[in-house]
């Protein structure tokens, strides 16, 4: 049987550490990092040993790269996150360096954000013809993040999957950045805190539960290992969208109680589309799934968000 090898960058986030759980459970032998982002120096130079170190540790077999890092939000400076693409491209190099004779037996998924890119797009729900068009810095660099991947891909044969998330939840959400809507109700519920929100109640997404999402990425690299493909971009959904007024019903079917929410205005809300719902058409055997409830799923969260604050309730 040939072994698989697979480098995890970002394996302390919400979706690195996920697909960290899951390649693990399907026999990978698994690499991860310890990167330190606050300093782009130093991560550079920590990324770059990391990936020697990787191609260092094996001279055949099948391997992945995944990318899933990435601390940039709304409302983080474009001088930010060009810095993380320039991380990107960094890496990227370093990988094309270490990798002649080995390009058939290897591919690159990139993590991107279906949000970021379409926030702006009409005619939901979009797919992978739908011409993106960002609202901000946020989904501009992850457009040129595509694009420094895609242009590796094509450049070296490389197999690269550029997935685009609808927005992700579960256990594990960096309760520091201030995005993930349902773990943020968590967490205001566990410490009797209120929870601004900006945007409409009526306002649609699409939520992707955490180990869903990681099972359709690992389905994914197992499908890239048996073939040869162009940079090829995939929408990673659940196919269903919900309203921000659902989600708090279902917050409190689960919590009991209403939901501590506090309608807010941010000019950050200008930024965020109306209307994100998704529907893949690329791989669509990837999607045939049996998805996590939104309530199942906020439950869960919960359990864990209890347990990281050490919160009894």
């Amino acid at each position: 049987m040939t072994r698989v090898h697979t480098w995890i960058v970002g394996s302390g986030g919400l979706l690195g550490a996920a697909a960290t759980r899951e390649v693990q459970r399907r026999g990978h032998r698994v690499h991860t990092s310890t990167i330190p982002w606050s300093d782009n120096a130093l991560a550079e130079e920590a990324l770059l040993q990391h990936c020697t170190a990787f191609f260092d540790s094996f001279e055949d077999g099948v391997w992945n790269v995944i990318w899933a890092a990435g601390a940039g939000v709304n409302g983080t400076s474009a001088a930010q996150f060009a810095q993380e693409n320039d991380l990107i491209r960094t890496v990227l190099a370093r990988v094309e360096a270490l990798t002649p004779g080995r390009a058939d037996n290897g591919t690159l998924f990139l993590a991107s954000s279906a949000g970021g890119v379409y926030a702006g797009a009409p005619g939901a729900p979009h797919h992978e013809g739908t011409q993106p068009m960002p609202l901000g810095d946020y989904g501009i660099a992850k457009l040129e993040a595509e694009s420094i991947s895609s242009e590796f891909g094509e450049r070296t044969g490389i197999n690269v999957v550029i997935g685009r998330f609808a927005n992700l939840y579960g256990p594990g959400q960096n309760l520091a950045k201030p995005q993930g809507l349902i773990s943020h109700l968590c967490r205001g519920y566990l410490m009797a805190s209120p929870v601004s929100i900006y945007v409409p109640m009526d306002t649609l997404r699409d939520y992707l539960y955490v180990s869903d999402a990681a099972e359709m990425v690992a389905d994914t690299l197992a499908m890239a290992a048996t073939q040869r493909l162009s940079p090829t971009i995939k929408i990673f959904a659940s196919g269903g969208a919900v309203t921000i007024g659902s989600i708090l019903g279902a917050c409190r079917t689960v919590f009991r109680r209403r939901p501590n929410v506090v309608l807010a205005a941010s000019p950050l809300a200008a930024l965020q589309g109306r209307d994100l719902r998704l529907h893949s058409t690329v791989w669509p055997h990837i999607d045939r799934r049996t998805h996590r409830t939104l309530p199942a799923g906020i439950a869960s969260t919960l359990f864990a968000t209890r347990q990281a604050l050490a919160v009894g309730r």
